[in-house]
């Protein structure tokens, strides 16, 4: 059996980010710290905070007044933004900077007076921190399929579409292209919204399975972008499982297989990665190869209260 590592994987530029805050701010200010959310939707990382002196709430009226707040990597409503302020937090925001060019987007589209409409899933948080963005009388309008377009009524010219950064490249090309068959006029955004990290983690299992009769891929079930990478593989017709860890693999999905592929969704470390490739030769893997792919070199920076 043939082990084959998709490159790029794991953790992606704005994860290490909002990890490193979660660690400075502990640093700096001791435990405890309170996080807003799971800082990144990854068990092995939200347990290693955890035991570290970090305590993830889901509303800021779990936290007491005046502590240090930190907003995870998804972003915030500006609602919850307020109740922070309102309790006197010590505020970090570790929103992914891709997040936040989304964030301002919706803003500076709503103050042109367009109607806005976001392509994502209901229910995540880094949409419902998009959503949260509105103001006055202004909605975003949530779309999550080409029939939420088809339902779609909007009377005037004035419209703009956003996206979720996490979502399936080539799932979202089609409520695009939905989009502007029914508005014409409907504005893009100047930049592509889905972020780089999951385009190139989707485009490596993409040439991955090509070759590979299984894929296993490091991610917990909360995950977007993880689940995305699982849906590839099956739209190939292959099998394909996300696991947090070597204790959810079951060895009967590589029994007989000769090439499994693993990869790693933005908020799994590579620690994981490894620890299944270990697993794997255990099981009888004879050979692990890294497969070539895309070189990453973003980095966001700390803010400066952290350094």
């Amino acid at each position: 059996m043939k082990v084959l590592l998709a490159n790029p994987r794991g953790f992606c530029a704005g994860v290490d980010r909002a990890i490193e805050m979660v660690e400075r701010a502990l640093e700096l200010h001791g435990a405890p710290i309170y996080v807003r959310h799971e800082v990144v939707h990854n068990k092995f990382v939200v347990n290693e905070l955890k035991s570290k002196g970090a305590i993830f709430v889901e509303e800021i009226d779990e936290v007491p007044r005046g502590k240090v707040v930190i907003f995870s990597a998804h972003g915030v409503s500006q609602a919850v933004r307020k109740q922070a302020q309102d309790i006197g937090a010590i505020i970090y925001d570790a929103t992914c900077p891709l997040v936040t060019k989304v964030h301002k987007e919706v803003t500076r589209k709503q103050k042109q007076n367009h109607n806005v409409i976001l392509i994502g899933h209901e229910g995540h948080p880094e949409v419902e921190g998009t959503l949260g963005q509105s103001s006055g009388d202004q909605t975003v309008q949530l779309v999550e399929t080409v029939s939420d377009v088809e339902n779609l009524e909007i009377s005037t010219d004035d419209i703009s579409y956003t996206t979720q950064t996490t979502l399936s490249v080539d799932d979202t090309q089609k409520i695009v292209q939905a989009l502007k068959e029914k508005f014409p006029n409907i504005q893009a955004p100047k930049k592509d919204d889905i972020c780089y990290a999951t385009q190139n983690r989707q485009d490596a299992v993409k040439a991955l399975m090509e070759s590979c009769d299984v894929l296993l891929v490091l991610g917990s079930n909360n995950s977007s972008n993880s689940n995305r990478l699982k849906e590839i593989a099956k739209k190939m017709n292959k099998p394909a499982y996300l696991i947090d860890g070597i204790d959810d693999i079951d060895v009967r999905w590589v029994e007989g297989v000769e090439t499994v592929g693993v990869t790693a969704g933005a908020s799994a470390p590579e620690i994981l990665v490894q620890e299944v490739v270990d697993c794997l030769l255990d099981k009888g893997a004879t050979e692990v190869v890294e497969v070539s792919g895309v070189k990453e070199d973003v980095h966001f920076p700390v803010p400066g209260e952290l350094r």
